[in-house]
């Protein structure tokens, strides 16, 4: 590593580390919400920083969270730079902020190699989603199910209790207050409440929802006694639909690796596009 030079991270880093990012993201998919810059700030401009930097280039950068145990962390290293031991020498150091606390890290551009080298550092991954794309140019046709109509959401009591009869199954679900679901969707300014849906049964009940967040489909939920009769395809080739007429080129979700839906999902059309992970080592 010779020539490198290393040193703190700050605002005026954001296109260096855009760069980064943009590189790993092509060698490896991923979300590729982490280049815009909420996203960087949230993983990689935390309280300590350090960066790498050859040439004038960043080659490599990770950041340190110091508010919660245990500690958060994430790093990326440029895919012409692996191999060299940067990635252990940014592993050295978050391990040292850490402490005894503990560290969790994120990746949001998996890769096997990655993978390999935290699981031997005594890392467990407790994590994997997938980062899934659905090209608008060809759109999935599902026909209503039967009796079964839809509407836009709204952000209210009906909503909020869609989402919990939908979820409250699901292994290590952790139920939010209605407040802090519903206000994340108010205030998130990417919220589509044109393409966000309530799907009714003929009795009126809600049967299941989908919220939309720019061009992301952001959850979707079925209540249980409708499972099974097409109601999440249903609402999802809808969103499709709407994102398309609206002049969108590509939608997007995460879905865990693990998640049924991954199935339904990639019947509708939706490719992979990457994945990202969380790693604890205590």
């Amino acid at each position: 590593m010779d020539g490198t030079t290393w040193r703190k991270l700050g605002a005026a880093d954001l296109p260096a580390l855009a760069g980064l990012a943009e590189a790993a993201l092509a060698a490896d998919g991923g979300l590729p919400l982490l280049t815009t810059p909420p996203l960087l700030r949230a993983r990689l401009l935390q309280p300590r920083t350090l960066g790498a930097w050859h040439g004038g280039d960043l080659v490599a950068a990770v950041s340190v969270g110091a508010d919660r145990a245990p500690v958060t962390a994430c790093g990326l290293v440029h895919p012409a730079w692996r191999g060299r031991g940067v990635g252990s020498r940014l592993l050295d150091w978050a391990g040292e902020q850490a402490g005894d606390a503990g560290l969790l890290l994120t990746t949001e551009t998996w890769t096997a190699g990655a993978e390999a080298l935290f699981a031997a550092r005594g890392f467990t991954r407790t994590f994997l989603e997938w980062v899934l794309r659905h090209d608008l140019d060809a759109l999935p046709d599902v026909a209503a199910p039967d009796g079964v109509t839809v509407e836009p959401a709204t952000l209210g009591p009906e909503l909020f209790g869609a989402y919990r009869a939908s979820f409250a199954d699901r292994p290590g679900f952790v139920e939010p207050t209605a407040e802090e679901w519903l206000g994340d969707l108010r205030d998130d300014e990417d919220y589509r409440p044109e393409l966000s849906l309530v799907a009714r049964g003929p009795d009126g009940d809600a049967a299941g929802f989908v919220t939309v967040l720019d061009t992301w489909i952001d959850q979707v939920g079925v209540v249980p006694g409708w499972r099974g009769r097409r109601i999440g395809a249903y609402l999802v080739a809808h969103v499709l639909r709407g994102l398309a007429e609206a002049g969108a080129d590509a939608a997007w979700l995460c879905v865990n690796d693990d998640n049924p839906a991954a199935g339904l999902y990639r019947r509708l059309g939706f490719r992979e596009a990457g994945r990202r992970a969380r790693y604890l080592c205590r």
